[in-house]
């Protein structure tokens, strides 16, 4: 069976066509600048040069009919026809309350997508387009919608209610979500699997760091709690997120500077979090080479990172009652040993004892952990496409 991957963004969008029977990409592509000057698609193909198609996209179902046009190319194509294509999973990031898993897409799914736009009105949209682009082109073709919250949803209620009035979440829907569902739960599987257990006899604590970032606390395979909340704001500072912070600074800063609430929301959201601090940039790597040349405002950014991070590893700890297996994931996550090794400094009372010399590591699966250490430490890269992939597979072929 092979499998589309589609992730859509406001004005890109992300593939991968991924043969199941072996688990092999046989073409991964990125078109960006949708309606926009300067289009372009460049897809990836093992063994191969880049194939670059620059021509003007005015929107997503131009985008995903050059993405099939690439596909079945005589000369740079990896299939010779559409019928090839099984299913489309396609990641959708707001599923609400109402999809605990991934799901076949029909009309009441839809419907429940458009519901949700105003839980996410950055990501839902564009994603929903992807959709309602890749039916019209592949009228025959399953369709199954990937959710970052689904696997958030078996959060028990105190882990998941704000103290907030409780019409506020039977009349709106503000509860915390969390996202990064598919990442978290694709590198949880794997490090079970690293350490030759099942997953539902388990304590583990995945961290997905970049910039965008979240901690998730995992027991017997499932979520039961994570940092990321109502929207991706909550949680840790991430690349320009503040994260948590105290909710009368958004009042404060009304009356202060006089702008809108919309305006403090674009400045937590877009001007915050380690740009802020640091005056740098948003992009991690910018700031170590800044710290590293003195820059004090840059070492500060990472260290409060680092700091948000590992009080959610001792918080998330203690609600999961002890930790067998802490994870690193995602670009920060992946490939900074700096990073690992600050957070994992000082956790040597949870039995998390990290091995310099096997951290020493950038963008692989590898165990980090010393030989005596109670808690398996690893960093896994993830790989969200190929999980959107097994779960569509696993519903189309039970359809």
């Amino acid at each position: 069976m092979k499998v589309l991957v589609i992730n859509c963004g406001s004005s890109s969008l992300k593939y991968q066509l991924i043969n199941m029977d072996n688990e092999s990409v046989l073409a991964k592509g990125l078109v960006e600048r949708i309606g926009i000057e300067g289009s372009i698609l460049t897809q990836k193909v093992e063994g191969r040069d880049k194939y670059i198609i620059q021509q003007p996209m005015k929107d997503h179902k131009d985008a995903i009919k050059l993405v099939l046009n690439a596909l079945v190319d005589k000369v740079n194509g990896v299939i010779n026809d559409m019928s090839e294509i099984s299913a489309v999973g396609h990641r959708v990031v707001h599923g609400g309350e109402k999809y605990a898993s991934s799901v076949l897409i029909d009309d009441v799914v839809m419907k429940s997508l458009e519901e949700c736009v105003k839980l996410a009105p950055l990501h839902n949209p564009p994603n929903i387009i992807g959709i309602n682009a890749c039916k019209e082109l592949m009228p025959s073709t399953p369709m199954v919608a990937v959710f970052d919250t689904a696997f958030h949803q078996t959060m028990p209620e105190e882990a998941y209610m704000y103290a907030l009035p409780y019409d506020y979440y039977t009349d709106y829907g503000i509860r915390k979500y969390g996202f990064h569902g598919t990442s978290h739960k694709y590198v949880a599987s794997k490090a079970a699997e690293a350490m030759g257990k099942d997953i539902k006899d388990l304590n583990i604590i995945t961290c997905h760091l970049g910039n965008g970032s979240s901690v998730t606390a995992i027991k017997g395979g499932v979520s039961i709690d994570t940092s990321m909340g109502f929207t991706p704001l909550e949680g840790l500072a991430m690349g320009t997120r503040s994260g948590n912070i105290d909710p009368a600074i958004v009042s404060f800063l009304v009356k202060e500077l006089n702008v809108s609430v919309e305006e403090v929301s674009d400045i937590l959201n877009k001007k915050s979090g380690v740009l802020g601090i640091s005056g740098v940039s948003s992009d991690f790597r910018d700031i170590e080479d800044a710290a590293a040349e003195g820059n004090k405002r840059a070492q500060l950014a990472l260290d409060l990172f680092n700091y948000k991070v590992k009080q959610y590893v001792g918080a998330y700890a203690a609600t999961l009652g002890g930790v067998d297996c802490i994870v690193f994931t995602a670009g920060l996550g992946e490939n900074s040993p700096e990073t690992r090794e600050a957070i994992c400094h000082g956790l040597e009372f949870l039995g998390a004892k990290l091995d310099t010399a096997k951290n020493k590591v950038r963008g692989k699966l590898t165990q980090i952990n010393t030989d005596d250490s109670k808690v398996c430490i690893f960093t896994i890269p993830t790989d969200e496409e190929m999980m959107i992939a097994k779960d569509t597979m696993e519903i189309v072929s039970h359809k």
